[in-house]
């Protein structure tokens, strides 16, 4: 019974850290694209991955917070960017039994939160309403498009590759 617990923590803790990293490579990989006024950042799409495994709420926020702390983002986008990351998995977890619901809480915690910082933080001069605009515009492209792409190519094989740590 212990060594049943001990390895589901241990690929729990594995599935986190190898969401974290994928998140974080993609996302320096990509460059400006993710980190603009007009931005869309592909690792989002991996919010879908909160219907298959817990360990997506570590994995995205972690990864979030990395990736914002090596592309030299503000304090305030590390904090706020990765805080609207964290509400948006844990939504998209909350979610995970509608499929097509599940990239709802990453949009809407981006499109609330990150105009905000790019506003005050980066003074941005475009308005709010525009960033939200914008912002909510690369959210639904990455999160819902590319993250419902995600689930499509997943969910045959999901039991396999999160076996340890599903539900």
């Amino acid at each position: 019974m212990k060594n049943t617990k001990a390895r589901k923590r241990l690929a729990y803790i594995t599935e986190a850290s190898a969401i974290a990293a994928l998140y974080t490579v993609i996302t320096i990989a990509i460059g400006p694209l993710g980190s603009a006024a007009i931005q869309c950042r592909i690792p989002e799409a991996m919010c879908i991955l909160a219907i298959f495994t817990p360990a997506a709420i570590p994995g995205m926020t972690i990864g979030c917070l990395i990736s914002n702390i090596a592309t030299g983002c503000l304090w305030q986008d590390v904090l706020f960017g990765t805080l609207a990351t964290l509400i948006g998995v844990i939504g998209a977890r909350l979610l995970r039994r509608i499929w097509w619901l599940t990239p709802l809480p990453t949009v809407v915690s981006n499109t609330l939160i990150v105009p905000f910082v790019l506003a005050y933080a980066y003074h941005a001069e475009e308005g709010i309403p525009f960033l939200m605009l914008t912002v909510g515009i690369g959210e639904v492209i990455s999160a819902y498009v590319l993250g419902i792409a995600l689930y499509f190519a997943l969910r045959k094989n999901a039991r396999y590759i999160f076996k340890n740590t599903q539900n």
